[in-house]
C-alpha cells in the first residue's frame, strides 16, 4: 500500500473547498486542495455573504478586512408603480450576530480564504485534474489526469455543479428546472437610488434586482443586476448584453434616469434544483454546490456549502487524530442534508413566485406579499431564514443523545448565539472569537476544572474554559458554534454524552 500523501484531498479550490481546508487545517490535520483550473475565478455569480457565512469565515480566521471592503448587506427595498413599497432590513436579529450580512464578490472571498490557508501552511494545486477515485479499506487512492496518484484517507468533493467526484461515485443528483434563463451582470451605472441596500422591481415579465458592489478600483458605481430574461438565448457580444441590460433596466423599473454605462462582466443561466441522493459513499464525501443547487434568489448557494465544509471539518479531524469512532461521520448528512432540503424548498417557492405570470401571481406578488413584507414579524422572519442563523440540528443524532429535555433555548443542537464571555485570565472576549479549531466550556469561573478535565481526556487539549452562558450550568460548545451538551448534573454526565455521542473510546476506523 502507497503511504499517504494527505489525510484528506479535497477536489475543488472555491469557498467550499477552501473553508473545508482551513477548518482542517486549524486542527493541524494534513490536507490537499487540487483544482481542474489553471488559475483562481477573478468573476462569480455570487455576490452576498449572509450572516451565518460571515460568522464561518471569522472563526476560521479568514474574514480579514472583507467587511471594511464590503458593501454591508442591511436592506432591500422593493418598488411597485415605480414607488418603494417596502423595505425589509437585514439588520441586527436579535439573534446575536457580530456582524451583518456582506455584498462582495465571491472571487474576493475565495482570496480571503486563500490567504488564510497559506497561514495555515496549504495552499491550491491548480491545473490538477482529478479521474479516477479507487477505494480501498483504509485509504483512498485519486487518480489524476496526467497519471500520477494521491493516497488519502478521505477525498470531499467540493467541484461545484458538475462533480467529478460525484459522478466517479455514483452519487445521484435528481432534479428538476426551476425557472427559464436570468441575466446576471456587474456594471457601472449612474442608478440615483441608494448604495446602503439592494433594490428590487416585481414585474409582470419577471423581477429586476440590483445590488450595490465594491469596486477595487475605489469607484462608488459599480452594481450586480439580476433578471428574469426568458428570451436571451446562445451566445451574447457584449454589446448585445449591455444593450440588453439597458432594455431591461429602463423597462423594468420603469425609470428613465439609470445610465448604464459599461458591463464588467456578465452570464446568462437557467435555475434548476438537485439534491444528490447521499452525501457520502464509503471514504468519499461531498459538499456544496456538489451536493445541492438551487436558485440563486436570496444568495442561499455560498453560506450553505461554507455551512457543509465547518460541520464535516470538525467532524473528520476527531476521526482522523483517533480519538471518535468513524461512525460519527455519518452525522454529518444527517444534519446538513435537511438544511439544504428546507433552503431548495424556501428558493424555489420565492422563485417561482417572482416569475410566475398571470392575474393570480400579480395579485400574490402586489396584494399579499408586499403588504405583508410590511409587517415587522415578517420582515423579522425573513432575515433571519436569509441569514442561515436559524440552523439548528436539534433533531440531529447528536442533539438525540443528550437524553435531557429542555424548554429554554439553546437546546442542544442550537446555534449559540456570539456571547460576550471572559478567559481564565479575567479578560473580556466573544465566544465565537475563541471558536475555530476548538471546544468551549461556558459555565461559571472556578467551577468547571472538573469538566474540563472530563472534556480533554476525552477531546484532547482543543478545549478552552470561558465564563459565560447561565450560572446554574456549564455549556459544551461545538467548533462550529453549535451547543454540543448542557446539564447541571456534573462533569460525569459530560462524560457519558461525549462517550455516546461522539463514540468515542469504541472501536474506530
Amino acid at each position: 500500500m502507497k503511504p499517504r500523501d494527505c489525510e484528506v484531498l479535497v477536489i475543488g479550490g472555491g469557498p467550499t473547498g477552501l473553508a473545508l481546508a482551513c477548518a482542517l487545517r486549524l486542527h493541524d490535520v494534513h490536507v490537499r486542495v487540487i483544482d481542474a483550473a489553471s488559475r483562481p475565478a477573478v468573476t462569480s455569480r455570487a455576490n452576498i455573504l449572509h450572516a451565518r457565512g460571515v460568522e464561518v469565515l471569522d472563526r476560521l480566521g479568514a474574514l480579514g478586512d472583507l467587511p471594511e471592503r464590503a458593501q454591508p448587506a442591511l436592506t432591500i427595498t422593493l418598488y411597485l408603480d415605480g414607488k418603494p413599497a417596502v423595505t425589509i432590513h437585514f439588520g441586527d436579529l436579535g439573534l446575536g450576530q457580530a456582524r451583518p450580512a456582506l455584498y462582495i464578490s465571491q472571487a474576493e472571498i475565495e482570496a480571503a480564504l486563500r490567504a488564510r490557508l497559506g497561514e495555515l501552511g496549504s495552499e491550491v494545486e491548480w491545473e490538477t485534474e482529478l479521474s479516477k477515485i479507487t477505494e480501498g479499506d483504509e485509504q483512498v487512492t485519486a487518480t489524476l489526469a496526467d497519471g500520477q496518484t494521491i493516497a488519502c484517507s478521505w477525498v470531499v468533493g467540493c467541484d461545484g455543479a458538475h462533480s467529478t467526484v460525484r459522478q466517479l461515485t455514483d452519487i445521484g443528483f435528481p432534479g428538476v428546472p426551476v425557472s427559464e434563463r436570468f441575466l446576471l451582470a456587474d456594471v457601472h451605472a449612474d442608478w440615483p437610488v441608494s448604495r446602503s441596500g439592494g433594490h428590487g422591481w416585481p414585474h409582470e415579465d419577471g423581477p429586476f434586482f440590483a445590488m450595490p458592489m465594491p469596486d477595487p478600483t475605489g469607484r462608488d458605481d459599480l452594481w450586480r443586476i439580476m433578471a428574469y430574461d426568458p428570451e436571451s438565448r446562445g451566445e451574447m457580444s457584449d454589446q448585445d448584453i449591455l444593450d440588453r441590460s439597458r432594455q431591461l433596466a429602463r423597462e423594468r423599473t420603469g425609470r428613465t434616469d439609470i445610465e448604464i454605462k459599461d458591463t464588467v462582466w456578465a452570464s446568462t443561466f437557467r435555475t434548476h434544483r438537485r439534491l444528490a441522493n447521499t452525501y457520502r459513499r464509503d471514504r468519499v464525501f461531498i459538499a456544496g454546490d456538489a451536493a445541492h443547487i438551487h436558485s440563486p434568489l436570496g444568495g442561499q448557494g455560498m453560506v450553505t456549502g461554507i455551512g457543509d465544509a465547518e460541520n464535516l471539518g470538525w467532524k473528520l479531524a476527531l476521526v482522523i487524530q483517533g480519538t471518535a469512532n468513524g461512525k460519527l461521520l455519518d452525522t454529518y448528512e444527517a444534519e446538513r442534508r435537511p438544511v439544504a432540503t428546507d433552503v431548495l424548498r424556501s428558493t424555489t417557492g420565492a422563485t417561482r413566485l417572482q416569475v410566475g405570470k398571470g392575474p393570480v401571481m400579480r395579485f400574490l406578488r402586489n396584494w399579499v406579499l408586499v403588504p405583508l413584507a410590511n409587517l415587522p414579524s415578517v420582515q423579522k422572519r425573513a432575515g433571519r431564514m436569509a441569514s442561515q442563523l436559524w440552523v439548528s440540528y436539534r433533531k440531529g443524532p447528536l442533539a438525540r443523545r443528550t437524553g435531557i429535555r429542555f424548554g429554554a433555548r439553546p437546546r442542544p443542537g442550537d446555534r449559540v448565539p456570539d456571547l460576550p464571555c471572559h478567559r481564565s485570565d479575567g479578560s473580556h472576549t466573544r465566544l465565537h472569537r475563541e471558536l475555530g479549531g476548538h471546544w468551549a466550556l461556558l459555565g461559571k469561573a472556578g467551577e468547571m476544572q472538573d469538566y474540563l478535565a472530563e472534556a480533554r481526556d476525552r477531546l484532547g487539549d482543543r478545549v478552552m474554559v470561558l465564563e459565560g452562558g447561565t450560572a446554574s450550568e456549564v455549556w459544551l460548545v461545538r467548533p462550529d458554534a453549535h451547543l454540543a451538551w448542557r446539564g447541571p448534573k456534573g462533569p460525569k454526565q459530560l462524560g457519558r454524552w461525549l462517550g455516546g455521542a461522539l463514540q468515542l473510546g469504541e472501536a474506530r476506523i
